[in-house]
């Protein structure tokens, strides 16, 4: 039997070849190699689909340095490709469409939507879900800003912050929209009458950009700057859901959200919570709270969904302790733990997935054994061919 090969699966930024994660994708590689795995990074471009073959990037860790390789399909693929506007998601559908039989580590999570009315249904989830409702009309909006003091707008796929809107209700009778735009530039905040909201909120064009209207939960720090918790959980290599860490982000001045691509920071989770709700009793109380909520939340979307090896859950916490579900991220970044200092946690991070996948590819031989079949496997026996330095 050869070495168990896993295939990173992502998409390029641009047509120059840049990819975002490719420190990640470096750690990854060097952590499989300790650990017996194999892995390589691939686009949907880098697919040959009449030999079946991968022009993948090999990373070699004792010369620290990328290079071609023409390989086989691997037994795993590890999808982390995020949403974009772009001929090139257009080729990843094509990819997922051609090669959906093949073992994933996690399969694509539906749209916000989706998720939210999939949750609803669970009894042990609608009391942690804010009020949620598909923008249709600019009564969607009435209705909810009569409901709520605050209210937020988002993007049914939006990531990143991209396009979100806050909308909260004055003293004075007023409304102050603040948001960021789809290049996650901060908009200059306005104050409005009722009467002249609509007509300002126009230029979004919310029904046909699918936008959600949901209720918001008072975030806001002594300081002005709102913040959340960013809780990471992921399968580990006994195949079973578990919490890898939780930290907090503050989301940078005058932002409507914490996410750090817009200027936000992160901080370990318990002084902050410690910040918000003092009790140390009850700080440790909603953690774990948090810990089992969330892990039965990944449960359910996998069992709703498919295959999943790792979510990040993005939390909030009201003055009273109670925990909100504001997002579900399929494709987490692990950078937070590493600016709020949590190092063993973002080593934990990147080298559960391969854990898993290791797991997950001695469960599959283990069942092919038993039947009798050779190990099913989509990688060839064919020889390599020569290694092109990039």
């Amino acid at each position: 039997m050869g070495q168990p090969v896993l295939g990173i699966l992502t998409l390029y930024l641009n047509d120059n070849g840049l990819l975002e994660e490719k420190p990640i994708y470096q750690k990854m590689t060097t952590a499989g190699r300790k650990l017996g795995l194999d892995v390589f990074v691939f686009t949907p471009q880098d697919v040959n689909y009449k030999q079946n073959k991968i022009n993948a990037l090999i990373y070699n860790p004792s010369t620290q340095s990328w290079t071609r390789k023409w390989r086989s399909f691997p037994h795993m693929i590890f999808d982390r490709c995020r949403i974009q506007r772009s001929h090139r998601f257009e080729q990843l559908g094509k990819f997922r469409k051609q090669y959906g039989h093949l073992t994933f580590l996690n399969r694509v999570l539906r749209n916000k939507w989706i998720v939210y009315r999939a949750m609803k249904q669970d009894s042990r989830f609608r009391t942690h879900l804010p009020l949620t409702r598909m923008y249709e009309s600019s009564s969607d909006l009435t209705e909810m800003i009569r409901k709520y003091p605050l209210v937020y707008l988002k993007p049914i796929n939006g990531t990143g912050g991209r396009g979100i809107l806050r909308i909260e209700k004055q003293r004075d009778g007023t409304y102050l929209i603040q948001g960021r735009d789809q290049s996650r530039r901060i908009i200059s905040p306005q104050r409005v009458q009722l009467s002249a909201l609509h007509g300002r909120l126009a230029e979004w064009n919310l029904k046909n950009n699918n936008y959600l209207v949901q209720q918001g939960i008072q975030l806001k720090l002594p300081n002005g700057r709102v913040h959340d918790y960013r809780m990471l959980v992921q399968k580990n290599g006994e195949g079973k859901w578990e919490v890898t860490g939780c930290a907090g982000r503050i989301g940078a001045s005058g932002s409507i959200t914490s996410n750090l691509h817009g200027g936000g920071q992160a901080i370990t989770m318990r002084p902050l919570l410690k910040q918000w709700i003092k009790d140390d009793e009850i700080v440790q109380s909603i953690k774990e709270q948090a810990e089992e909520v969330s892990i039965d939340m990944a449960a359910f979307l996998e069992q709703s969904y498919g295959r999943l090896c790792e979510l990040a859950l993005d939390l909030a916490i009201d003055r009273k302790g109670h925990i909100w579900l504001l997002e579900v991220n399929p494709k987490p970044a692990r950078e937070v733990f590493i600016q709020a200092g949590e190092r063993d946690t973002y080593r934990r991070a990147i080298v559960k997935p391969l854990e898993y996948a290791l797991w997950l590819y001695n469960q599959k031989k283990q069942r092919k054994e038993k039947s009798g079949s050779p190990t099913a496997s989509a990688h060839s026996s064919e020889a390599d061919k020569e290694e092109l330095p990039l």
